[in-house]
């Protein structure tokens, strides 16, 4: 993989033409099968798009075929968002991704470098990656919580933790404390419009901020149909 493909068609391609890559994908669609609840936020299509955005982001600066590895296996283990464990979803897929590319054949250096990828990745776990595909994968997977995508997951999110869309009396938190595990519209607020600040890569964050209006004019055009404008 020379360049970053420039669609998700050219990724699946060359996803096919690489047998290890192809094993690690087909894997993924099984692991979707698996689950009792299927969760948009972190099936194959998420992974695909991480992938997309890892290679995008990370440049030259890192091996392509490890961006794409790292991106399918970095949600491999599901533990859902309000579980308690969720800050470990990261090592645990981290584990997974070291004993899975052992076993396809993957050099040591190379395993490395993607369970650290995998295990910084996430949110929850609040660390720093090491290296730039670290900061490749981390800055992709945050994308996913931005724009169009970042909002519809947010909804979907908070109806599998039965919430509300937005308080009906104060949508924008002015005379109450924001609880986004109550209210969906809270989640902009206590993390969504955040992100951008976070990202490790030039690229990552010019395309976090662009995300981040879109979901800034949804507030406003939200608020136009309540009759209160946000307030924050």
């Amino acid at each position: 993989m020379p360049t970053a493909p420039a669609t998700l068609a050219e990724l699946l391609d060359r996803i096919a033409a690489d047998p290890v890559l192809a094993t690690l994908l087909a894997e993924a669609r099984e692991r979707d099968t698996e689950l009792a609840t299927p969760d948009p936020s972190h099936d194959t299509a998420h992974l695909l798009r991480v992938a997309l955005w890892t290679l995008r982001l990370g440049g030259t600066g890192v091996d392509a075929r490890e961006a794409v590895a790292a991106a399918l296996l970095h949600d491999a283990v599901h533990v859902p968002k309000d579980s308690p464990d969720r800050a470990r979803a990261s090592e645990l897929a981290a584990d997974f991704a070291r004993e899975r590319l052992a076993a396809l054949g993957f050099e040591s250096a190379s395993i490395a470098r993607i369970a650290a990828a995998v295990r910084d990745h996430s949110f929850s776990r609040g660390a720093v990656p090491v290296d730039a595909l670290g900061c490749a994968l981390q800055d992709a997977d945050r994308l996913e919580a931005l724009g169009a995508i970042g909002w519809l997951r947010c909804i979907s999110t908070g109806v599998r933790m039965r919430a509300d869309w937005f308080h009906a009396d104060d949508p924008w938190a002015a005379s109450r404390e924001l609880d986004d595990r109550r209210y969906s519209v809270d989640h902009l607020f206590t993390k969504l419009l955040g992100l951008p600040a976070t990202m490790r890569t030039a690229a990552g964050r010019a395309e976090a901020e662009r995300r981040a209006a879109f979901l800034r004019a949804f507030a406003d055009q939200l608020g136009e149909e309540l009759g209160a404008p946000p307030t924050r």
